[in-house]
């Protein structure tokens, strides 16, 4: 009762946190902003619940993208079942994927989940005829959703997608939430700190990283679903293993103490590449120097300097308060 409880409330949150959104900044880049959350979000699961730094994931958002912009330009399926069939699509691949390299760690996984993007991405920059190859697949229409009570909402009104994006935000939030609270995430934790140790108390470390990263793997197939379906389009390079990167960016920029940090990264990211483009042609330098800052003297992330924040404010307070 006490975890539902929990998950209700950081559901709350994230549900605060949608809505304020759209009145802080232009709605396509709230939209975003959710999307690489999602994608952010199974990230962190991999990297800071199991331990698993995979360089692969952008291969799901990928096929999650293409699986989705192909079925709404060729089918005339609805829209949920499109987006259940990215993740499918996406939760089959890292299946197959998590089966190979799950079972080498450290360097020697990372180094096969990059080889495996490596070679999903090929697949798709020569599948012209499925992909539309380094022109990316294009002419994504965005499906009608009807609700029922509400009728039919029109998913070419960028209000009502961002909304759509939304509840799949807090969904997909809730979900992974309640994963990483759940025996299975126990298992997880007790792996990333020594994997031995916990098989040897008889719990099976495979088969809980191999769930976890079938998870992450379908949660990034509907963040690539919900990308190709924002921009109408799904590029080669969101397959690329930069992609996975960036992803990864998120989390220690937002930091890896808590589920918020991967949210907050992938807003500080998304809004932080425009700030920088404005100010400098060549920003990419500018990021470069925030992220190698953010390493050096933050490695706890956005979430590590609100603790320090908080941490002055309770101790001033304090001072006060004392006779």
């Amino acid at each position: 009762m006490k975890r539902i409880a929990s998950t209700y409330a950081v559901s709350a949150i994230a549900i605060a946190v949608a809505i304020a959104a759209p009145f802080c900044m232009p709605i396509n880049i709230a939209t975003e902003i959710l999307i690489y959350g999602i994608f952010a979000l199974a990230t962190y699961l991999l990297v800071s619940v199991a331990g698993l730094y995979s360089f692969g994931q952008a291969a799901f958002f990928g096929v999650g993208g293409y699986v989705a912009g192909y079925v709404f330009i060729n089918t005339d399926l609805p829209l949920v079942a499109g987006i259940v069939l990215a993740a499918a699509g996406s939760a089959a691949v890292a299946l197959v994927v998590g089966m190979m390299s799950i079972k080498r760690t450290g360097i020697y996984f990372m180094m096969l989940t990059f080889a495996f993007n490596q070679m999903i991405y090929y697949l798709a920059y020569s599948w012209h005829s499925v992909t539309g190859g380094e022109d990316g697949l294009g002419g994504i229409r965005r499906p009608d959703l009807d609700v029922p009570g509400l009728g039919r909402l029109d998913m070419s009104i960028h209000e009502n997608f961002y909304i759509f994006a939304a509840v799949l935000f807090v969904a997909v939030f809730a979900a992974l939430y309640q994963l990483m609270h759940s025996p299975l995430g126990l298992v997880l934790n007790a792996a990333r700190q020594n994997a031995r140790r916990t098989a040897s108390l008889g719990y099976s470390v495979y088969r809980a990283q191999l769930l976890a990263f079938v998870a992450a793997g379908a949660a990034s197939g509907v963040a690539g679903a919900l990308f190709a379906m924002l921009y109408r389009i799904m590029p080669i390079d969101a397959i690329s293993w930069t992609n996975s990167g960036t992803a990864v960016f998120m989390v220690i920029i937002g930091g890896m103490s808590s589920i918020f940090g991967p949210i907050i990264g992938a807003a500080l990211f998304i809004w932080l590449q425009g700030f920088f483009s404005l100010i400098w042609a060549r920003w990419p330098l500018l990021f470069g120097l925030f992220i190698i800052l953010v390493v050096l003297f933050l490695k706890g992330g956005a979430i590590e300097l609100f603790e320090r924040v908080r941490g002055l404010f309770t101790a001033r307070r304090q001072q006060r308060s004392t006779p």
